[in-house]
């Protein structure tokens, strides 16, 4: 389960160009955050993630951001469905404060 969570954020940071190369090139600021949403999302749901998409970031107060994610997954009697993840955060310590499910059976 660990390798296709590595593999599933591999993949994604591949085709959006973003691993760290002798150019500079760095990792997206939301990359950290689509970690913990993954993570927490197959732990909550006990699914398989097929499909990751970053929605994007907002700011809700001076100590206070989110970086929302939309999930497709996949149970284990193959059901599929969105999962819209927003991970809240302290932008300034990088603390995390909260994570946030809502299922949608929408595309």
């Amino acid at each position: 389960m660990k390798m296709l969570i590595v593999t599933i954020m591999s993949v994604i940071l591949s085709f959006t160009g973003v691993f760290a190369t002798g150019n500079g090139a760095t990792m997206p600021d939301y990359a950290k955050w689509g970690i913990i949403a993954v993570k927490e999302t197959q732990t909550k749901y006990n699914v398989d993630i097929v499909d990751y998409k970053h929605i994007g970031r907002t700011s809700l107060t001076a100590n206070q951001s989110r970086e929302q994610f939309k999930l497709w997954v996949r149970a284990k009697d193959g059901k599929e469905f969105a999962v819209y993840v927003n991970v809240d955060f302290n932008p300034s310590t990088q603390q995390l404060k909260n994570v946030q499910f809502t299922e949608s059976d929408r595309h």
